[in-house]
């Protein structure tokens, strides 16, 4: 029975799929923005999967999504000490999320009632 998936896989899935007795055929993204697209669909799957994820499970999920951060990074010329210099800056303006706050509405009085 064959699966299909049409989705970016890690570069070690094939050697997975082979060693269960399995075959695949893969191709490989050349372009650079077709694959950035690639990498933000995976970004969605991996997001999903963190929020299904429970106990142990969601610390591999949460890797798994560093992942594929490190490649959208990487693919943009910066690298992970780039990102976390533009998370501490905007934490640094914005916050983080220490306090949980949760927003509930704003009124904005320009608007009127």
């Amino acid at each position: 029975m064959r699966v299909t998936y049409n989705k970016l896989v890690r570069d070690r899935i094939p050697e997975h799929i082979a060693a269960d007795g399995k075959t695949c055929q893969i191709s490989r993204i050349d372009d650079d923005l077709q694959f950035r697209t690639a990498l933000k669909a995976k970004l969605l799957e991996e997001a999903q999967e963190v929020i299904e994820a429970d106990g142990d499970e969601l610390l591999t999920e949460l890797a798994d999504v560093l992942e594929v951060i490190r490649s959208l990074t990487s693919l943009s010329g910066d690298d992970l000490d780039d990102l976390v210099t533009r998370a501490d800056s905007r934490a640094s303006d914005r916050g983080g999320f220490a306090e949980r706050l949760w927003l509930e509405y704003v009124d904005d009085p320009a608007e009127g009632p």
